[in-house]
């Protein structure tokens, strides 16, 4: 295993393109690659956008498919049939929320990581979200990093650089890592348009972001 190489889970979203090159800037070019997932989601955008941006940091990106998901069904992000929820359910999550998708994914990603050597996992998640999902909590994290170096007998570190971070200060840290012009080839918006609908939870809150970092939104201008 090497404490060099590192995996960024990209989603082809704001915060995996930040934290992709919080890696790149960290680790080195030559030491990074990424990982997507087609989990049936509702906007197969999102993996377009993935790819557009692995390619223009000039390093890989592999999709893995899990489909499981969608049989699971129940949530707004894999059934079509479900609209966006814009208030949380009587749980207090939105239907957005895909339960136990943030375990399942790191979960692959530290085998993927496993067999090529690879000791560091980035990922995105933040717990000062405005969803509240669970599964972006530190505590789930640092408890899934266990599980995993005990069951994988490895060394894994699941490193999370926006995880309290609100989303002006996330768009700080892209600016100063020189992610702007990456971000102009993301996708956010929960309803899949591109340019984003800027109505949908998502959409408002990437908004909300950029104008209080006193920032324009690249994607605005693609």
């Amino acid at each position: 295993m090497s404490e060099n190489k590192a995996l960024v889970v990209l989603s082809g979203g704001q915060d995996s393109t930040t934290c992709l090159y919080w890696a790149l800037d960290r680790f080195g070019s030559d030491n990074v690659s990424t990982v997507s997932f087609d989990y049936g989601q509702r906007h197969r955008v999102e993996l377009e956008c993935a790819a557009s941006i692995a390619r223009q940091a000039r390093v890989s990106n592999t999709c893995l498919p899990i489909d499981t998901f969608a049989a699971i069904g129940g949530d707004a992000l894999t059934d079509n049939d479900i609209d966006i929820d814009k208030n949380a359910s009587a749980g207090g999550l939105p239907n957005t929320f895909v339960p136990g998708r943030n375990i399942i994914f790191l979960t692959f990603a530290a085998a993927y990581a496993y067999q090529r050597g690879i000791d560091n996992l980035v990922t995105g998640v933040a717990q000062t979200d405005f969803s509240g999902y669970p599964d972006c909590r530190e505590a789930t994290i640092r408890a899934l990093q266990q599980t995993l170096r005990a069951g994988m007998e490895s060394a894994i570190v699941i490193h999370t650089p926006l995880m309290q971070l609100s989303k002006k200060e996330t768009v700080q840290l892209a600016v100063t890592l020189g992610a702007l012009p990456a971000l102009a080839l993301t996708h956010t918006c929960y309803e899949g348009e591109r340019p984003p609908c800027g109505q949908c939870p998502a959409c408002k809150l990437r908004a909300k972001g950029f104008a209080e970092a006193g920032i324009e939104d690249p994607l605005l201008r693609a």
